[in-house]
């Protein structure tokens, strides 16, 4: 174990944690440690894990700036995703993940391509989700954590395995917390302001 994990793995565990919580300061821990990751997989040749830090630094400015401004002068509430919206992530995903799985078979020396996109795609959509404030960002993440644990094991990276299996556990908790919140949030989504 490198400092360098153990440094990332701090930083995104205080992030996750954050974000579980539904606090603001989760999105600026984010970007320390998906800077540190960025790094750190790329000495593991995890080169899809690499971009996916790269977005994941983009989305963390971007969600921090949205829950910062809310929707319409309003703290931004946690909704739900609607069906149609499932109906064309999940499709895409598996063809995203067959593609730039195969990628990084034909032209790199990727270890796993097709279980590292895998981690790459869908960890883009529920980051999309978590920007959003929807409920089913942390199903998406209890997969991919799920996904994720098994392969930084074969790469030798214990702590950041260890880790992603706590995620795991605390996307089960936060789940269930935002699914509080989602219910509190409905009245003020679905009831219209009278004039």
């Amino acid at each position: 174990m490198s400092t360098l994990e153990l440094a990332a793995n701090a930083m995104m565990t205080i992030a996750i944690i954050l974000a579980g919580r539904n606090n603001i300061h989760s999105w600026w821990t984010g970007i320390v440690g998906c800077l540190l990751f960025a790094i750190l997989f790329y000495g593991s040749q995890l080169y899809a894990d690499v971009a996916l830090q790269a977005f994941f630094i983009a989305s963390n400015c971007l969600g921090w700036w949205q829950w910062l401004r809310g929707a319409e002068g309003k703290p931004l509430p946690v909704t739900r995703v609607r069906l149609p919206t499932v109906a064309w992530m999940m499709p895409i995903g598996v063809l995203a993940t067959g593609a730039y799985g195969w990628m990084l078979h034909r032209f790199t020396n990727a270890y796993a391509p097709f279980i590292d996109s895998a981690v790459l795609v869908f960890s883009i959509f529920a980051q999309l989700l978590m920007m959003r404030r929807k409920l089913e960002n942390w199903l998406v993440w209890i997969a991919v954590n799920g996904v994720a644990v098994p392969l930084y094991l074969s790469r030798g990276l214990h702590l950041t395995a260890a880790l992603y299996a706590f995620y795991f556990c605390y996307a089960i908790y936060s789940w269930r917390l935002w699914r509080k919140l989602a219910l509190v949030d409905a009245p003020a989504v679905l009831v219209p302001e009278r004039q």
